[in-house]
């Protein structure tokens, strides 16, 4: 497990964040999308894990910040 790091931010910048994640995350479904189609699994597997780490860091962020 990583070391947690203490960075502080503004409630902006963790918006921009999330903003960052949410095209971030666009493309990793977007290439397993493409890999699944090209029957290369191993990408697929990589991409969706990455999707899936994203997700949970989106959803982290996003309970930092009210709206």
């Amino acid at each position: 497990m990583s070391k947690p790091i203490n960075v502080p931010l503004t409630s902006d910048e963790i918006e921009m964040l999330v903003d960052a994640l949410e095209v971030d995350l666009e493309g990793y479904l977007e290439s397993a999308k493409e890999a699944r189609g090209n029957g290369n699994r191993d990408d697929v597997a990589t991409f969706t894990e990455a999707a899936t780490r994203i997700q949970t860091l989106m959803a982290r962020l996003q309970d930092l910040v009210e709206e």
